[in-house]
């Protein structure tokens, strides 16, 4: 605001009267910001995650000790460079670590970035681009201090549906890929043609604990409050596993059925890596595979260990390491509530009372089933996601469709920890929670043919193919309207609450 004023101010516009109004539009400007509610930021202080269970026994938490640090690996083509002991690195690949994107505010959550209180850094996808002499250019979407991302294509070269992921970075020109000549995506190309869309990566914390929910437990959390639901528009579904029928909960669409798959997935799409999960090698063209595959596994020859926990982990790949860590990682923990955040709770809603409707999908209260880890049975966590799909139109829609989610469909994203995240959204496009709940919602006259089919507009470009369904926009509508006709200091009680968890 400053800057602009003072350019206007020194000539651009100079007459007398425009400068006074100018002055007082500025000063009314001024005025309605200060009243108004403000997202507070992440807070500082101490992670509220980072470490395992406090009930798990001296073996479990040995073994997650020892996962952390096989999950702070970084990985190196073939594990012959100083720093780099990891072996598998592309020949594609976002990332050389699952510790560069799972950062914030401690090993095992979100993308860092330079908007933390605690740890600003650049994206660490920027120095990675040239890195041990790779010969990348940073894509445009990838900012200093923007969100660690991963690139999708919505349609292919032929014409049809994509939607998986494109990597970031090829490992053409490093020292230790010698003759591989795979070229990186021609990013610019395929944002010129609207064609790109984001995912940023989603937190770890707790994970052991949703992994552990009976889907009755799930099934029975979304058919309560029925009326009130349906009264607001809000209905919901889960994606599911197309084998066995159960409900599949990691991802931003709920896509992945286990952690184990999660781990998989993520080291294979992410890295390059070829594991016992994703088998195969990723863009394996002639001159850059350089290793056999699977590249992880589990080991045959078992070395020695001082503990039980540090023995399993070194015979185990180090997918079966990634998802124990996550398996086993406490769930965030939130600060005392003050008076303002104790009243946007109550606004928000409990499983008590609906308050304006949150709750209704960020479910507050989940319980556990009967667990092999020490203090994780029946237990009772509060993830705030009820872990279903839900419709939330063209605002939001990526044109991407996984398992049963379609292309506006997203799981509901877990609160727990939100207090210290810096990103929001499936594509992380704002840093402020305020502008996270207006993006939310998504009137239908944003669709196309909103009679009989869900079409929507994805970065400006008609997609299909379309699903029949009953409604077209997003099943927030109702509750983000609640939210903003709600007095300005009761939305910042809700913004103050939201940064307590």
């Amino acid at each position: 605001m400053e800057n602009v004023l003072g350019k206007w101010f020194l000539g651009e516009r100079g007459s007398q009267p425009f400068l006074r109004c100018l002055f007082m539009a500025g000063v009314l400007l001024l005025a309605g910001t200060l009243s108004a509610q403000v997202d507070p930021g992440p807070r500082g202080g101490p992670p509220g995650a980072g470490g395992p269970v406090p009930t798990l026994n001296f073996n479990e938490i040995t073994f997650w000790f020892q996962a952390l640090a096989q999950f702070q690996t970084i990985f190196s083509v073939s594990g012959t460079v100083a720093g780099e002991p990891g072996v598998g690195l592309g020949p594609g690949f976002n990332g050389n670590g699952c510790g560069l994107c799972h950062a914030e505010p401690a090993l095992g959550g979100s993308s860092p970035g330079f908007n933390s209180p605690v740890n600003p850094v650049p994206n660490p996808q920027i120095a990675l681009a040239t890195l041990d002499g790779a010969a990348n250019a940073v894509p445009p979407f990838i900012f200093p201090k923007g969100p660690v991302r991963e690139a999708r294509f919505i349609m292919n070269t032929a014409g049809g549906l994509d939607g998986g992921v494109h990597n970031l970075y090829s490992i053409r020109g490093r020292f230790d890929a010698p003759g591989c000549g795979l070229p990186q995506e021609n990013f610019p190309a395929q944002l010129a043609n609207n064609n790109v869309v984001f995912r940023i990566p989603t937190p770890t914390f707790g994970l052991g604990f949703v992994e552990n929910t009976p889907d009755s437990v799930l099934q029975a959390n979304l058919a309560a409050n029925a009326a009130v639901k349906a009264g607001l528009g809000i209905a919901g579904r889960f994606n599911t596993n197309g084998n066995d029928g159960t409900i599949t909960r990691f991802g931003w669409k709920a896509q992945n059925k286990s952690l184990l798959i999660f781990s998989g997935e993520a080291s294979n799409v992410e890295q390059g890596i070829a594991n016992d999960v994703f088998t195969n090698e990723r863009n394996a063209i002639f001159g850059c595979v350089f290793n056999v595959t699977p590249e992880d596994t589990t080991h045959l020859i078992i070395p020695p260990g001082p503990g039980a926990g540090d023995f399993a982990s070194q015979i185990s790949s180090l997918q079966v390491n990634f998802a124990a860590f996550m398996r086993l990682n406490a769930a965030p923990v939130p600060i005392p509530l003050t008076p303002s955040a104790a009243n946007g709770q109550a606004l928000f809603g409990t499983s008590a009372a609906p308050g304006i409707g949150c709750v209704l999908c960020h479910s507050d209260v989940l319980k556990t089933a009967a667990s092999p880890f020490t203090g994780m049975s029946f237990s009772a966590y509060q993830p705030y996601s009820d872990f279903a799909l839900h419709h939330m139109g063209s605002t939001l829609a990526d044109g991407v469709s996984q398992g049963d989610a379609g292309p506006d469909e997203f799981r509901t994203a877990p609160l727990w920890g939100v207090g210290q995240r810096l990103f929001f959204m499936h594509d992380g496009r704002t840093t402020n929670l305020l502008v996270a709940i207006r993006l939310h919602s998504s009137p239908a006259a944003n669709c196309i043919n909103t009679t009989a089919t869900q079409n929507f507009i994805v970065n400006g470009v008609p997609h299909a193919p379309s699903t029949i369904i009953n409604f077209c926009g997003s099943e927030a509508n109702a509750v983000v309207n609640n939210f903003f006709a709600l007095a300005p200091a009761q939305q910042q009680d809700i913004l103050n609450f939201l940064r307590s968890l």
